[in-house]
């Protein structure tokens, strides 16, 4: 979680939404993606989508774990189910409570820490940006 939440922080320091996820495979981390959603002007550059995009392609995703500092929304959680990734370690979800249940009707486990670190950089970030916040999740 700690690698996730230094890519949120790289993304916050780019102007760009404090959201960061990697990619773990036998305890190493295979990739890394953080929001760019602002920097590259790019409504589908999430987190999770980026970390994976930077995994490039790989046989199986069924011996990985995907860590976010932000419980996955839909688009995210797609991917996951998508690639069969069985395990997704949140930061938090109660800045965005995202797609949990589907992934778990899909079989996926996730764990959501609720991490006091990463709960408060989002809703700093929130009370900071709410136009660039609202235009993340499509309100």
């Amino acid at each position: 979680m700690l690698a996730a939440i230094e890519e949120a922080r790289k993304s916050m320091s780019q102007g760009g939404l404090p959201i960061g996820s990697v990619l773990v495979r036998d305890g190493k981390i295979v990739a890394r993606g953080h929001n760019q959603r602002v920097q590259k002007g790019d409504p589908m550059a999430h987190a999770e989508i980026d970390c994976l995009t930077h995994a490039g392609r790989q046989k199986s995703y069924k011996d990985t774990v995907l860590y976010s500092t932000l419980m996955p929304c839909y688009l995210c959680s797609g991917a996951v189910v998508q690639f069969g990734v069985p395990r997704v370690i949140v930061g938090e979800s109660v800045n965005f409570a995202g797609g949990p249940e589907f992934m778990r009707r899909h079989n996926v486990d996730v764990v959501d820490l609720q991490n006091a670190d990463c709960i408060e950089m989002m809703k700093k970030f929130i009370a900071e940006h709410p136009e660039l916040w609202s235009e993340d999740i499509g309100k």
